[in-house]
């Protein structure tokens, strides 16, 4: 028996498919897996197949014209071919995430593309598939442009390809954003924008925390937020979370830093791991999400900390900025006007 792909386009209608999988039955092929693709001229079914050795693909070609396909494209296939088109996908992901530079050895993969090349710049009107051409736009810039003798390729092959790239963008863009951060003793950190994969670092962050620190972050109690709170901290609909991990190989979160944006305000929290406390990180994290909400066009910070925090008023207090404060029993609100003067703090109640 001898593996082989066949593509062919079948009319959208009940019982075409069945047709055309009983013409190829009657040959003796046995069919491994299908795929179908819909498309403007009808649907478009990938097979890989085992057929008897003794059919060529001339033969193959006119099993399928019998049963009702229409542009048939043959090739032989490798053992490989058996492997499940998604996970497939997930393993070409996999190798983006690791090495987002290979996004052009990892669209000739997925396609089966002849060539593929970069193209540093190009008009959004020819972006797309013509045959056996496909371009694509690249998040980063420019574009790519990919070429394969046959098949024709089909719109959920461009979708396919087109969501490679921009996870490849994605990849270096997090890279890019990644920042080393050098402490007052010398100790190194990486601070970058969380995403939702962290959710189980942040838990294991949290866990690791003391029940006082964690009281004073969240300032209602000292027990574990529920991961559904803290899915909603690190992707929040208006801000930013920042994570700190430590550069010795470890790799542990350290600490995490929130700015939630509502209305023209911004609130800000910060919690930093116990033995990772007084060593100038939260002051670190906070002067880059006050650069992030000046950018962003809030108007004011707002802090809300323990009266008894002397921690937190310390890091506040070394940003060198002016905050109103208001006292509600042992709660103080702290207000950091963005577009104030900063030629000095107060930290006053009332001031």
């Amino acid at each position: 028996m001898t593996l082989w792909r066949i593509r062919a386009t079948v009319d959208d209608r009940p019982g075409y498919l069945s047709v055309l999988t009983a013409s190829l039955a009657l040959r003796g092929v046995n069919i491994l897996t299908v795929q179908v693709q819909p498309t403007e001229q009808g649907a478009v079914d990938d097979f890989l197949v085992d057929a008897p050795d003794a059919l060529d693909e001339a033969e193959l070609i006119a099993a399928v014209e019998r049963g009702r396909g229409r542009d048939c494209w043959v090739a032989r296939s490798e053992a490989r071919g058996l492997a499940d088109q998604p996970t497939r996908v997930l393993g070409l992901a996999n190798r983006l995430v690791r090495d987002p530079d290979a996004a052009g050895a990892a669209l000739r993969t997925l396609l089966g593309a002849d060539s593929v090349s970069w193209r540093p710049a190009s008009t959004g009107d020819d972006r797309g598939i013509t045959g056996t051409t496909m371009l694509l736009a690249d998040p980063a810039g420019g574009s790519f442009a990919l070429r394969r003798a046959a098949p024709a390729f089909t719109p959920a092959e461009y979708a396919r390809a087109q969501a490679l790239v921009e996870l490849a963008a994605t990849v270096v863009r997090r890279a890019a954003e990644q920042v080393t951060v050098v402490l007052p003793d010398g100790a190194e950190v990486a601070v970058r924008p969380a995403c939702a994969d962290d959710l189980s670092a942040v838990v294991e962050l949290h866990e690791a925390c003391s029940p006082r620190s964690r009281q004073r972050r969240y300032l209602g109690g000292a027990a574990l937020p529920r991961p559904a709170r803290l899915r909603r901290l690190l992707e929040p609909s208006r801000g930013l979370t920042l994570v700190a991990t430590t550069t010795d190989g470890g790799g542990g979160l350290v600490a995490m830093a929130n700015l939630a944006g509502e209305g023209d305000e911004a609130e800000v929290a910060l919690l930093v791991r116990d033995d990772w406390q007084r060593r100038g990180l939260g002051s670190a994290l906070l002067r880059r999400l006050v650069r992030h909400a000046e950018e962003a066009g809030y108007a004011a910070l707002v802090l809300h900390v323990q009266a008894d925090n002397g921690p937190m008023l310390r890091t506040l207090h070394r940003l060198g900025r002016p905050a109103a404060a208001e006292r509600d029993g042992g709660l103080l609100t702290l207000t950091v006007p963005l577009a104030a003067d900063r030629t000095g703090v107060s930290l006053t109640p009332g001031a």
